[in-house]
Order: C-alpha cells, then structure tokens, then sequence
C-alpha cells in the first residue's frame, strides 16, 4: 500500500496538472477572436487556415468558406458575428469583384462597414494577391487569366483550390504587402468597383500578422 507521504504527493501533483489545465482553458477563452467570412468555399479559407495555423498559441480564428456573393455573403456574416455569447476582436468578409455586379460591388463594402465588419476585397479575383508577392501588376486582368499569370510566376500549373499556396508565397509576404499598398494609393480617389487591379487583403494579413510570435 502507498505511505501516507506519497498520497499526499499523489494528491499535490494532481491538483498541479488540474490547475496547470484550468489556466490553460482559461488562457484560450481569452485570446483575440477572429471571424472570417469568404466568398469562396476553398481558395481562401485554405489561405488563411494555413495562416492562421502559425497564430494558434495567441489568437483564435474561426473561418468560414460559405460559396456564396453580393449581399448574401454580407448578410451571413452579419449573423455569424452578431451570434449569441459570440464575441470577436474583429469580424471581415473576403470577398472579390467577379462575383459582384458592379452597382453592387460598393454597396456590399458599405453594408459590411455599416455592420461593424472590416473588409477584405479584390479586384478582380483573390489570385491578385498571389500575384502580387511576385509582381507590381498595374493593368487589370480578365479573371480567366489569373490562373494562366500565376501558372508562369510558380513555374509550375497553378491549382485554384491548393492547400500549399500560403507556404509557397510566405517568404514573399512583404513584396505583395507593399505592392497591394502601392495599388491602393494609386487608386485616388479610391473607388473599388473600378479599380482594378486593387486589393485590402494586406490589411487582414497585417491584422493577423500582428499576434505572430517570434
């Protein structure tokens, strides 16, 4: 039978994992939510999971892939920042130009605005923002001709829905950081509907980025 010292130590050490594990519990109920809301199913929710797989010891990230475009993809988000007991730091939507008529491209940045929701757009397509870790891209492209641009910049097909395209790009983060910001400040007065090329999704690359532990 065990002595009564090692009960006792049996019983320290138990209270000392149960209290270590509490703590841990309580650390990750406290850590910055994020939402984010895409457009599209697969290319970017695969970008930003893989993002926000290096962030997960200092930030919660939740991120949905609704298919959806125009309004609707506002709406939802809305709702899914707006859900009971549900609280984030900050809530975006991810959504590009093609899908978008043009009268509505504006008026779904505004409505997101409006609804406390930050916005991370393209215009023309998310492959923008790919493009431009390689490159300053100042003539806009056809969404068709996304995928043959960044077939010769990858030196390699380019896969629409691959799961390694933040690993493959991450080294060049800061050229397409400074290129997006460069477009953006060409843009004068800024109109997203028509500008093209342009982008904000540096701004929610630099938001994540800044819960990145050295």
């Amino acid at each position: 039978m065990p002595s009564q010292q090692t009960s006792k130590q049996n019983q320290a050490r138990s209270s000392t994992i149960a209290t270590y594990l509490q703590r841990q519990v309580e650390t990750r109920d406290e850590l910055p939510r994020f939402l984010i809301v895409c457009e599209g199913e697969k290319t970017e929710p695969r970008y930003f999971e893989a993002l926000a797989a290096e962030l997960h010891l200092s930030v919660n990230v939740r991120i949905e892939g609704l298919g959806d475009n125009t309004d609707s993809l506002v709406e939802r988000a809305v709702e899914l920042k707006n859900e009971k007991e549900a609280y984030y730091a900050q809530a975006w939507c991810v959504f590009d130009r093609d899908s978008f008529p043009a009268n509505r491209f504006n008026r779904a940045i505004q409505m997101a605005q409006r609804n406390g929701l930050f916005v991370a757009y393209s215009n023309e397509a998310f492959e923008l923002w790919y493009i431009l870790h390689f490159e300053y891209l100042q003539a806009g492209l056809h969404r068709d001709d996304y995928k043959t641009k960044l077939t010769k910049c990858l030196g390699k097909r380019y896969e629409k829905n691959s799961v390694t395209m933040y690993r493959e790009l991450k080294l060049k983060q800061s050229t397409a950081i400074r290129h997006a910001i460069k477009l953006l400040l060409a843009c004068d007065p800024p109109n997203p509907e028509q500008d093209n090329p342009s982008t904000t999704v540096h701004l929610l690359v630099q938001e994540l980025n800044k819960f990145r532990r050295e």
